[in-house]
């Protein structure tokens, strides 16, 4: 009893002063109230008072109207309000019918309380669910999949339409699940002690002829028999390791076909390593971009250099920079090559230094590496290729994800980011104000542009246009129209005619909050897309936590922190950024299907927070470990904090779900279905696979026969889904993290394959290795 009585005592305590906190901030009174109740309990117990119970099962009806007032019969969130307050009701409980055999009569509200709770999700379909149902039937049987052969894998996207769309029909919602693993290779390219926290295996391999091609996190290129999985040779680029630099990751390589448009001569397999090969003339050419600043030409037969591309294969991407910061600067996405020309955009650090790198765009002769255009949005109206005494703009803003293009347009398409430092915007010109967090049309030919569509106005939330454009011709009430299709970080998803930029899905724009530092300024509006999954604006009930201890302390945390909704300008009081870091959609993308003309999304709902941090006196000495913790933005007057918004548990403030797959019928832009996706099996030790609607990073890919495959979340599966319903089908057990997109083609012998590269992620802290997966029906 007296073990009971102090414990009832320390958590009503707990609640007691948290509670009078929180209330002081004008939060909700129920914590306090809650706190007195138990301590009330407590001296009760003591004097073995049966009021004690009493009191209590008061305090549990209060608690679950409050909880059903709060949060409705959403289980996870009910759950957790109720939960602690019945696992403390069973010592009571059983105390009161030992010793008077009327327990069940007093402590009543006990058994109501936990049934609610345990029947709760068979009450009431999750407000953020929507159930429906888009067409099986395909409604255009011309679109235009890319000039990649049916069962090949040419580019990131598969094409460089961006689609992730693979015209494979073998595998079908009715027998998708009998996939079984057909084979497994280790790369033997892991994450060491001394790489930094952001080493993420994000890498989606090609098919050319009957071999697979992957790159590594420290830019190693792997050739692989697309049958058995068969190592053919390893070229090692030899990356340097560097503590600055921000990430360190590898989500592609890029191709150059033969010029006689046959497919690729068979493979070499060498045992020796293929970067000691003599350097060779080239005629297809495979594309490396490097994490110290290289561009890499490599024969895709044999794994050599190619002699004929730049200096014997390789090309420096820090000349003319105005900065050269060791790890500032370096390309993590594959290149994109088309027209004659390999294009190459690169990663600049975000907020270390206000004078960094250019975020140059540069497009080179796919056969000499000759320069042949530049467009830098800092100097966006001159394009000829800069002279070898000339800089290009400090700082300017970066493309970091993939381009894609349409080359009968003869249109490149660039998710353009921000200028560094992300949270400051004094920095900023006229022109790179224009053309930052955007998506800009850039002319194949000459680098001009032109188009440009902003998606977010003078930017301080690392809001990033972080997703490869995608590509498809879409049936609209005018008539058929080139559409681009690209989600952003804030939820929208827009589509625009990518000949003319113009929005086939109305853009209108919204008033934003207001009041940036002294020095800066916030846009009155912020533009949203008629197709959007932006989330609703969080409030104190949101707030959620695997107890009501730390529930009540992000409550606290969130009455502190400024939040006016999306856009809430950083502070040095610290802001609430949501969506985070991570965006509802990131690098990812989504997927569309051209025939059905269809859309698959993960949307994902994490908050940030976001602290302006005054530098007089301010020891920087642990700074710059990541994009996230604290970074220093020399040359700037504040540092910037940025990190997820946690509970003293390490679990998201907010309440789940956190992560879902959605279908959009892309003619109506109306979203048809919409479910929560994952399991925390690999989020706590006791590997419970219950499913929350869990985070994600990663990206979908769609076949003809009507199958999504998508792994990404932070449980360890490849899952498969149906397009038409979001349904779950089938899902396979990875040996690591999936952080990567899939990819299918057909073998020799005809048969589908499916293959995930599984390696982890440094940001969301899933199982790390080095593997690729393939998987393939039963026969």
């Amino acid at each position: 009893m007296i073990i009971l009585s102090v414990l009832f005592f320390v958590i009503g305590v707990a609640l007691l002063l948290g509670g009078g906190w929180l209330f002081s901030l004008d939060g909700s009174l129920y914590y306090f109230i809650a706190g007195a109740a138990l301590i009330a309990v407590s001296f009760l117990l003591r004097k073995r008072n049966t009021f004690a119970n009493l009191i209590y099962a008061i305090l549990l009806v209060g608690t679950l109207i409050w909880s059903i007032g709060e949060s409705g019969f959403s289980w996870w969130p009910l759950a957790t309000r109720m939960g602690l307050f019945l696992i403390l009701a069973i010592p009571l409980l059983l105390l009161a019918f030992i010793k008077r055999r009327r327990g069940w009569r007093v402590l009543f509200p006990v058994w109501l309380a936990a049934a609610v709770v345990t029947i709760s999700p068979l009450m009431m379909t999750p407000p953020t669910t929507v159930e429906g149902q888009l067409t099986r039937s395909v409604t255009t049987s011309n679109a235009d999949l890319g000039d990649v052969d049916e069962g090949d894998w040419n580019a990131y996207g598969r094409s460089n339409l961006g689609q992730r769309f693979s015209p494979l029909d073998q595998i079908t919602p009715d027998n998708v699940d009998q996939l079984q693993l057909a084979w497994q290779y280790q790369t033997g390219d892991k994450k060491g002690p001394k790489d930094v926290g952001e080493t993420t295996y994000e890498a989606t391999p090609l098919k050319l002829g009957n071999a697979l091609y992957v790159c590594t996190p420290h830019n190693w290129v792997v050739a692989l028999n697309a049958d058995t999985g068969e190592e053919q040779w390893v070229y090692d680029a030899k990356v340097p390791a560097e503590s600055q630099r921000q990430h360190q990751t590898c989500r592609g390589v890029s191709y150059l076909p033969p010029s006689n448009g046959d497919q690729l001569p068979p493979i070499q397999k060498t045992s020796a390593p293929a970067e000691s090969l003599s350097a060779m003339q080239c005629d297809a050419q495979l594309f490396l971009p490097t994490s110290d600043a290289r561009l890499i030409a490599i024969d895709p037969t044999t794994g050599a250099k190619c002699a004929n591309f730049a200096k014997n294969g390789e090309l420096d991407l820090m000349h003319n920079m105005p900065f050269k910061q060791s790890g500032y600067y370096y390309s993590t996405s594959p290149p994109l090559v088309a027209g004659g020309v390999v294009i190459v955009a690169g990663s600049v650090n975000d907020n270390y230094d206000v004078n960094s790198p250019s975020g140059v765009i540069r497009a080179y002769d796919v056969k000499t590496g000759e320069l042949k255009w530049n467009w830098d949005s800092g100097y966006p109206e001159d394009t000829t290729p800069i002279g070898p005494d000339e800089t290009y703009a400090t700082s300017s803003p970066n493309s970091w994800s993939v381009a894609s293009a349409d080359e009968k347009l003869g249109l490149a398409y660039f998710p353009m980011g921000n200028r560094t430092p992300d949270q400051l915007g004094m920095y900023r010109s006229p022109a790179e104000e224009k053309y930052a967090t955007s998506v800009v049309a850039l002319s194949l030919e000459t680098g001009q542009v032109a188009w440009v569509q902003q998606f977010v106005h003078h930017d301080l939330w690392d809001m990033d246009t972080p997703a490869q454009p995608s590509l498809l011709d879409l049936d609209t009430p005018t008539g058929k129209q080139p559409a681009l299709v690209v989600p952003t970080k804030q939820g929208d998803i827009y589509v625009l005619n990518r000949a003319t930029g113009k929005p086939i899905f109305p853009i209108t724009e919204e008033p934003a909050p207001q009041g940036a530092i002294p020095g800066d300024y916030t846009a009155q509006t912020q533009p949203t897309s008629g197709l959007s999954f932006k989330p609703a604006k969080l409030t104190e009930a949101d707030m959620w936590g695997a107890t009501p201890l730390d529930q009540l302390m992000c409550r606290i945390e969130f009455k502190q922190l400024r939040y006016e909704g999306r856009y809430t300008p950083p502070s040095e009081q610290g802001s609430i950024v949501y969506p985070g870091n991570f965006g509802v959609f990131n690098w990812g993308s989504i997927a569309v299907d051209p025939k059905r003309q269809q859309l698959f999304g993960m949307p994902l709902y994490l908050a940030f927070t976001s602290t302006l941090v005054p530098k007089e006196g301010l020891d920087l000495s642990g700074a710059n470990k990541g994009e996230q913790g604290v970074n220093s933005n020399e040359g700037a007057e504040y540092a910037v904090e940025l990190k997820p918004f946690l509970s003293p548990l390490g679990i998201p403030c907010q309440q789940p779900p956190w992560g879902y797959v959605a279908g959009v019928d892309l003619k109506t832009g109306k979203t048809a279905w919409k479910h929560k996706n994952g399991t925390i099996e690999d989020m706590t030790p006791f590997k419970l696979p219950i499913e929350m609607g869990v985070p994600g990073i990663g990206g979908p890919i769609i076949t003809n026969g009507g199958v999504v495959f998508m792994a990404a979340t932070v449980d360890d599966y490849l899952r498969a889904y149906d397009l038409s319903n979001g349904k779950e089908l089938w899902k396979g057990r990875l040996p690591a993290g999936g952080q990567a997109t899939p990819m299918t083609y057909l073998n020799s012998k005809g048969e589908q394959m499916v293959v995930q590269v599984a390696g982890g992620h440094g940001s969301i802290g899933t199982t790390i290795g080095d593997y690729v997966v393939a998987y393939k029906l039963k026969k």
